[in-house]
């Protein structure tokens, strides 16, 4: 593989003596260099509306002291900019020269094909796989009134060089379909929307067959929402499916568990290491190394190998997502979870695809133990404060529970509720565990960056609900 820098003109050899001067002194720091290609198309009322593609490059270096970071980056490649860089974050280095923190380990674990979607998939073809999928739903039924659909690609290269030379290299394909409805009866109207998608190529994931159960999907949603009344209110049971509802367990609890927050005492989880925090049976763990998935890397943004983080094991707590400067500063490991949205962000600890496990339990015995509450299918946006760890949740898709039984779908429920006593309240674990279908992206600080979510269906005892019902 021919390096990002060589590409560049400036060299590795030019460039790490750049590094290496910037880094002494300090504890650690390197020099990420990033290629970028992505496409994003739109059909929207029968037409494409948009159609974009960017190329992006760019560099930025860090140097760590102690917990400050100095962080420049520029989108001009060169040895020059790079001397500047290195001016500038050589800043904040202070008091007496400390050895660089080691290098990461390497590895050669391929968790995705090195190669860019946009080369496999002509843009005529994907214009014409739009307008295809757009007929199939406003066929699907008379009800459907408005479609867009929207397919994106991206291929992301990757190049840190660390001190003495050392370089880590990585190449991402990301790939998205997605598809929305909006069906109207005359007096009503609802939408409906699904996609999915992961590390690939378009032909990885996009086949007639999966569009069209997408479209299916979004139909689907669409029609129950016209069906649905208003939710209750109060304190009930809540079962949750499998799957995307898992994005509260990642907003509600995962931020909470990523290694700057405890470090800082911000987490409601801050200093409860060893403590039980959840009902037995449950464990929770961030996996980057899942092949293909959306959140997976092979290696971090700073070039850690991605792991298998156990975070809640049987309920008690053992693990954080840790980057190199708060694992340091913990006496803790790196995970492999530093993690920045593009070369203009610096890294910090971040989610990969982060689940819970399975449990004993088939899914019709969760919803037969339930009298009378709420069966939630799907999950729209929230809110989360992390510091005091209470959530608020809309539901896009849920149900009444009537002795044991889905009957009556509802519209405007939210789950409303603390992370660290939801926990506590599940009380029955499914066994059917699954990843959200590829189409998540998590927000920190304002960068964003893609994830995955997952847990099996789970019981949640009395917890509030929120509804719009008189």
């Amino acid at each position: 593989m021919i390096s990002l820098l060589d590409k560049t003109g400036i060299g590795r050899g030019e460039a790490a003596q750049i590094l290496d001067t910037a880094l002494k002194g300090a504890d650690d720091g390197e020099l990420f260099v990033e290629q970028r290609l992505s496409e994003h198309a739109v059909f929207d009322d029968g037409r494409l509306k948009s159609a974009s593609f960017d190329e992006a490059q760019g560099f930025g270096l860090r140097v760590v002291s102690g917990e400050t970071q100095g962080y420049s980056h520029s989108t001009e490649l060169s040895a020059a900019a790079m001397k500047r860089a290195a001016d500038i974050c050589r800043t904040i280095i202070g008091g007496p020269a400390s050895a660089v923190a080691q290098a990461p380990a390497r590895t050669n674990r391929e968790l995705y094909p090195a190669k860019n979607p946009s080369d496999h998939f002509a843009f005529a073809d994907k214009v014409t796989l739009l307008q295809q999928v757009d007929d199939f739903a406003r066929k699907a039924d008379p009800r459907i009134k408005q479609v867009s659909v929207s397919l994106s690609g991206d291929w992301q290269e990757i190049e840190i060089l660390r001190t003495a030379g050392e370089i880590y290299r990585d190449s991402r394909p990301l790939v998205r379909f997605q598809v929305s409805v909006m069906a109207s009866d005359g007096s009503e109207r609802a939408s409906g929307s699904y996609g999915f998608g992961g590390r690939g190529l378009y032909s990885d994931y996009v086949t007639e067959a999966t569009w069209q159960d997408a479209v299916r999907e979004a139909v689907r949603q669409s029609l129950v929402g016209l069906e649905a009344k208003p939710a209750p209110a109060g304190e009930m049971d809540v079962v949750l499916g499998p799957g995307w509802p898992g994005i509260l367990l990642h907003e509600a609890i995962g931020h909470g568990l990523e290694g700057d927050f405890n470090r800082k005492k911000t987490s409601a989880f801050a200093g409860l290491m060893g403590e039980r925090i959840a009902a037995r049976g449950i464990t929770v763990v961030d996996d980057g190394t899942v092949a293909r998935a959306r959140g997976s890397i092979a290696i971090d943004d700073e070039g850690t190998p991605s792991s298998s983080t156990t975070l809640i094991e049987d309920g008690i707590l053992v693990g954080y997502m840790q980057d190199r400067l708060n694992a340091r500063l913990m006496g803790m490991k790196p995970t492999g979870n530093g993690r920045r949205q593009s070369f203009a962000h610096s890294p910090m600890p971040r989610m990969t695809n982060t689940y819970m496990l399975n449990g004993d339990k088939h899914p019709d015995e969760i919803l037969a133990s339930v009298k009378n509450g709420l069966f939630a299918k799907s999950f729209g946006g929230g809110q989360v404060d992390i510091t005091s760890g209470k959530f608020v949740f809309s539901c896009t898709e849920a149900y009444l529970i009537e002795n044991g039984r889905i009957t009556t779908p509802v519209k405007g429920a939210t789950i409303i509720g603390n992370g660290a006593d939801a926990l506590k309240r599940i009380s029955m674990v499914g066994n059917d565990m699954a990843l959200d279908p590829g189409i998540g992206t998590c927000g920190k600080q304002g960068q964003g960056v893609p994830v995955c979510v997952g847990q099996p269906s789970l019981r949640l005892d009395q917890i509030t609900v929120g509804g719009t019902a008189a």
